[in-house]
């Protein structure tokens, strides 16, 4: 009797755990550009160690249901080792929020940070500690900081895209790893001069920044006014996502070249031509308009498309 009772609180603990964690990532390493003089294997096991540590540990309060994990990529472009076990790398980070009632992913992250700048030893076990996130060694605390950061920065706008200001806590905790960032000469992506604008600290702080707040709208309507119903009522919902344009158009006449804006755009230039196709040739000219002025890059594109 007693060991059908244990196994019943580990059933119920395992249960509880499997259900716990929000995020679902696949991490990926490209080694090409490192040489041969190493075993790769340490880059397998890089893999194996980022997913278990994203995806086994909890990050918030609330317990996702399996169904519910937010899915998302990791993919790490290794571009040089400058010394034995440091590496500088790219990551890419990719993440697919559901549109209700299909099966459909709207890319509400599709980013590449520059700077991933760490030190890792195939035995060496990641860590990380919010209260503590600088350890004795700046490259190994690194690597874990840059992830945790973009865990929290994943999580809260996924919130932010099903309640308003629901990613205010996650956004809270991620500059936090930013203002406790580890600090190193061959470490960059963290300071407010770094990267001409365009790096973790910019990001963070036009999200708290109350300025900018109307970018939690932006997300909220785009996702759950309007793509989330589209299934029942495309009208509506177009009308939804061109508000959330026109809240983001304003913001970037008011402050041009904020980050936020830039990265709320990237990986949704299909999505928004699919979805203004149908609309009348009034709202298109809109449309091309506002969008050539966020997505300059892309304004060809937006006119061809929705001509």
């Amino acid at each position: 009797m007693h060991k059908v009772v244990q196994l019943f609180v580990l059933c119920s603990f395992m249960n509880f755990y499997s259900y716990s964690q929000e995020l679902n990532a696949r991490v990926r390493v490209i080694d090409n550009q490192i040489p041969t003089t190493i075993d790769h294997k340490i880059f397998r096991t890089l893999e194996t160690a980022l997913t278990n540590f994203i995806n086994n540990r909890k990050w918030g309060s609330d317990n996702f249901k399996p169904g519910e994990k937010i899915n998302c990529q990791f993919l790490i472009t290794l571009q040089e080792m400058p010394e034995l076990n440091v590496f500088s790398a790219n990551l890419t980070i990719q993440v697919g929020r559901p549109v209700y009632s299909t099966t459909y992913l709207s890319p509400i992250i599709n980013f590449q940070d520059p700077n991933l700048d760490f030190k890792y030893l195939e035995s060496q076990s990641l860590e990380f500690n919010e209260n503590r996130i600088s350890g004795t060694d700046p490259l190994m605390s690194n690597l874990t900081a840059v992830i945790a950061y973009y865990a929290y920065i994943i999580i809260g706008f996924d919130y932010d895209s099903f309640s308003m200001r629901g990613g205010d806590p996650f956004f809270q905790k991620a500059l936090n790893i930013v203002n406790n960032a580890p600090d190193a000469t061959k470490i960059s992506g963290w300071k407010s001069f770094e990267s001409n604008n365009r790096n973790r600290y910019w990001l963070s702080e036009n999200l708290i920044n109350n300025r900018y707040a109307v970018i939690h709208d932006v997300y909220y309507n785009y996702y759950r006014r309007g793509m989330d119903v589209m299934y029942e009522d495309e009208n509506t919902a177009r009308a939804e996502v061109l508000n959330a344009l026109i809240y983001l158009d304003n913001l970037n006449r008011e402050t041009p070249n904020l980050m936020v804006v830039q990265f709320f755009m990237l990986g949704k230039t299909d999505e928004l031509i699919n979805l203004f196709k149908k609309s009348p040739p009034q709202d298109k000219g809109r449309v091309v308009e506002i969008l050539s002025r966020l997505d300059v890059s892309n304004s060809n594109k937006y006119k061809q498309g929705l001509k």
